[in-house]
């Protein structure tokens, strides 16, 4: 089965005490570049979260870009070219969705784009911008399946 990572379970998997490190590591284990991938703008997504943590937590670019490689080693990345994200965009405007799920949007188009038969996320939020016409499911890394 091909899975697609969101944001959300990538993050934990770099953080030993997160609440959900060990779900996250382990589903994260699991794949390689033939059977997982994320989007290529989740890669900014754990940069960005990684480096601006609270406290003890917060870890310099350098370390982020560590993490960043060892992803990069285990999943493909999907990007959508320039036609396809603004295709994307009018699916995702048609449906109503606005502001900052837009990101998450674009996510759901990459899946679709990778054919990928599972989303895992943390964030059922995340759900509500896939595009119907995608065959994935989104699951949370315990296994619990999210219908649309």
């Amino acid at each position: 089965m091909k899975g697609f990572f969101d944001t959300s379970v990538l993050v934990p998997v770099f953080y030993g005490d997160h609440v959900h490190h060990e779900a996250s590591l382990e589903l994260f284990i699991q794949f390689d570049k033939s059977t997982g991938c994320c989007g290529a703008h989740s890669l900014a997504e754990v940069f960005s979260t990684l480096t601006r943590m609270p406290g003890k937590h917060r870890i310099s670019g350098e370390q982020a870009m560590l993490f960043i490689g060892s992803i990069r080693e285990r999943l493909s990345i999907v990007a959508l070219d320039g036609d396809e994200y603004a295709n994307a965009l009018e699916a995702t405007v048609a449906r109503g969705i606005v502001g900052g799920s837009i990101y998450d949007a674009m996510l759901a188009h990459c899946a679709i784009k990778a054919q990928a038969e599972a989303i895992y996320s943390w964030n059922i939020r995340t759900m509500r911008c896939a595009d119907r016409k995608s065959h994935a499911g989104y699951v949370n890394p315990e296994g619990l399946r999210w219908g649309c």
